[in-house]
């Protein structure tokens, strides 16, 4: 798993309908661009200006307050308090639900999703031994609960490999509760409310590779080749045991963070490996996957 909040997607879209709309989404799409959590951020709605308006308000609120949970640039974040004092009481409910999640997930994929490994991308970064931070690493060392997480000893966390996701989901959430009923939400991941929308999934270098319809659902891309740490791929094993087995991976699941968390460990596993975990996910997702040969695989 990957340790800094940067841009390491590289997913093609194009937001035409795909079949019959209603009257509303007819009209040309209000489109957003912007920037959260270190990617680029796109909203496409299908509503009259002034709802659009709103809704773009509320899209930036609920990105403000992903950054002020989960950066790990703002000291001031909760994931920057957690990982200074080793402890964060009474977490925030958001906080609280992806911490949850990530255990979920560190469970479904036999502990290859762990966001402790914020030591080792720091130690890999700098070029120093990684011996001593491999062995704070561990999801299940922590503690959580509703009155406080709390960290091992050296202990930090990186959310790099689900907060994007968990960001656009936020945003999705937010717009659904104004009513619209066609957006396609671009926080870092993809997310949709309603659809279809037409997705390219890309790989850094080779491209678009294979397109998906996204009707309510979510779509994740990691490409453990986007960024390299002294000759080490960026999304890192806990106990550094294995290393990235696919060019590109693409998750489908009904939320973004999900899809996020899962596309991340996907990258380390072999095909037996994902076939049992995605099992295991909750609310049924899919995986393809990039071969560095060029081959592509659905699984799921």
């Amino acid at each position: 798993m990957s340790a800094q909040l940067t841009r390491r997607r590289f997913l093609a879209i194009s937001a035409a309908a795909l079949g019959a709309a209603a009257p509303a989404a007819r009209a040309a799409p209000v489109t957003w661009y912007g920037f959260a959590l270190g990617a680029e951020a796109r909203l496409t709605i299908y509503a009259p200006p002034r709802l659009a308006d709103r809704a773009i308000a509320a899209a930036l609120s609920q990105l403000r307050q992903a950054e002020q949970l989960f950066s790990l640039y703002d000291p001031a974040s909760a994931l920057s308090r957690l990982n200074r004092t080793g402890v964060l009481k009474n977490p925030p409910p958001p906080f609280l639900y992806l911490a949850r999640l990530c255990t979920q997930v560190h469970s479904a994929t036999a502990g290859v999703f762990d966001p402790t490994v914020q030591p080792l991308w720091q130690a890999l970064a700098r070029g120093d031994g990684i011996s001593r931070a491999a062995r704070l690493t561990g999801w299940h060392k922590l503690s959580v609960t509703e009155q406080a997480i709390r960290l091992a000893p050296g202990q930090a966390l990186t959310f790099n490999g689900i907060a994007q996701g968990f960001a656009t989901d936020m945003v999705r959430a937010a717009l659904n509760r104004l009513g619209l009923e066609r957006v396609l939400v671009n926080a870092g991941e993809f997310a949709a409310l309603g659809g279809p929308f037409r997705i390219g999934l890309a790989d850094p270098e080779r491209g678009v590779f294979a397109a998906r319809s996204l009707t309510g659902g979510a779509i994740a891309t990691s490409s453990p080749g986007a960024l390299q740490l002294h000759g080490a791929a960026h999304i890192l094993h806990p106990a550094l045991d294995r290393w990235p087995q696919w060019a590109t991976v693409s998750t489908e699941a009904a939320s973004a963070a999900l899809a996020d968390a899962a596309s991340t460990a996907f990258c380390l596993m072999n095909e037996e490996e994902i076939t049992a975990a995605l099992a295991r996910l909750p609310g049924g997702a899919s995986a393809t996957l990039l071969a560095r040969d060029g081959s592509v695989k659905t699984l799921g």
